[in-house]
């Protein structure tokens, strides 16, 4: 018996595709890193071999290797990163000491014990990694489990045994592409990021604030503004928003929450995801990071989806409405301040590449839609019962305004001054229905 009979198809479906991977067969390595959505050169190609070939001899529960996605990350990062001059340091750090005083007078919320950090782009892709990971793997899993599936049911009859056994391996070659997509959109964020807090979640620790020197120099240019003008408002709205979640510590985890389960709803569709694997050329490869990168495989939300969704957008309106009001208040000496307020809107509305990336791979915007609607209304409340009222709406989930509050900020306002109005009066039909309680619960006359 030849070695060629004695080998496993466990064995054989991955000399074969050890094979596409060096180049021996249809598969160009060239083409399968553009579906990687990594860059055509020797050195990437080199590198998306080795790590595809490791995840052939790894892996064996099919797991995702997200350390990949930190790899490219940094290396994304890296790559174009240069080193803050001393004076934009000792400048931001001047700002940072500056913005601490002014919110003093805006805010009762405390001021943070950590001291805020100035991040190289590769920095902030470790420290924010470890959240970025934890959004996508509930829709890198359904992606891989899918995927394993309509292989098996696609695949002829006599390689269905092979494909049976040798699942968890395709799980991890797919995972790993997945992996090493997510790291080049995060790589891509961090050269848009300005801040820890800039895309409105708490991707950094709970007390932590952070700006990017090399970023906030970017976000500055052309805007006809002084630099220190820039810096000061950056570090005013990142420690606002930095205080806020070290102040509500109830709210980092409800927000994290909410994002994790409404990307635990998401599923795939199966039928489109069979069409591609009907069609799939080999020669190709690109095709699937279109698909991918499309959203085509995340179908339309379901309505417990858009109404969860709708409660998550409602929560980060409130947020960065919040830290607006605060931020405007803190700054209101600055001469160009509204400048630059209306451009971080504009930019936060607007959105980024990496950051559209990121929600056509994951199937989740992270941009809040009511944001004028919600600094309005935080606006109103202030204005009505003082900062100190306002702040106190932040102590214990139960207070946080709602939808709701947004759309008519009277009634809040109503609420929290105790002239709201008092319930109806009750009908015959409820008063009937509360006696009736009343005596069921002990207050029936006793007997004689």
């Amino acid at each position: 018996m030849s070695d060629e009979d004695d080998r496993s198809p466990e064995d054989a479906l991955r000399d074969m595709l050890r094979d596409m991977l060096a180049g021996n067969a249809e598969l160009d390595p060239q083409r399968l890193a553009g579906a990687a959505g990594l860059p055509s050169d020797p050195a990437s190609i080199q590198q998306l071999i080795t790590q595809l070939q490791g995840a052939l001899r790894g892996n064996p529960d099919g797991s995702i290797n997200w350390d990949l996605a930190l790899q490219q990350g940094r290396q994304l990062a890296m790559s174009g990163s240069v080193e803050a001059p001393p004076g934009q340091v000792s400048a931001l750090q001047q700002a940072f000491h500056v913005a601490e005083l002014w919110l003093d007078e805006a805010t009762g919320v405390g001021a943070l014990t950590q001291t805020p950090a100035l991040l190289s782009r590769g920095e902030w892709v470790k420290r924010t990694m470890p959240l970025w990971t934890q959004l996508a793997e509930p829709v890198a899993n359904s992606i891989a489990d899918s995927l394993t599936k309509v292989m098996q049911e696609q695949a002829p009859e006599e390689l269905q045994g092979m494909l049976a056994n040798a699942g968890q391996m395709v799980r991890a070659v797919g995972g790993t592409l997945f992996a090493m997509q997510l790291g080049q959109v995060v790589g891509q964020l961090s050269t848009e990021v300005v801040s820890g807090g800039d895309i409105g979640i708490p991707l950094l620790e709970d007390g932590q604030a952070a700006l990017l020197p090399q970023n906030v120099a970017v976000f500055g240019e052309g805007l006809d503004i002084g630099d220190d003008q820039v810096g000061l408002y950056l570090a005013v709205r990142e420690l606002a928003h930095a205080r806020l979640f070290r102040h509500a510590k109830w709210l980092r985890l409800q927000v994290i929450t909410a994002i994790t389960e409404f990307a635990r709803g998401i599923r795939i569709d199966t039928e489109r995801l069979e069409d591609v694997a009907s069609s799939f050329d080999p020669a190709n490869p690109e095709e699937l990071r279109e698909v991918l990168a499309s959203g085509a495989l995340i179908p339309p939300k379901t309505e417990a989806q858009e109404a969860a969704l709708a409660r998550l957008e409602t929560q980060l309106a409130l947020i960065e409405g919040w830290v607006d009001v605060v931020t405007a208040a803190a700054t209101s000496r600055l001469p160009k301040a509204d400048a630059v307020a209306e451009t971080v809107r504009r930019r936060r509305a607007a959105g980024g590449p990496a950051e559209s990336a990121f929600a056509t791979l994951v199937g989740l915007e992270l941009r809040p839609r009511r944001l004028r609607e919600a600094a309005a209304m935080w606006q109103q409340v202030t204005d009505a019962v003082g900062a100190a009222k306002r702040d106190e709406l932040w102590s214990h989930p139960d207070l946080q305004p709602e939808a709701a509050d947004i759309d008519d900020p009277q009634r809040l306002i109503a609420k929290l001054n105790g002239t709201a109005p008092a319930d109806p009066e009750l009908d015959a039909l409820d008063r009937a229905l509360e006696d009736l309680l009343n005596d069921d619960s002990g207050d029936r006359p006793t007997e004689e």
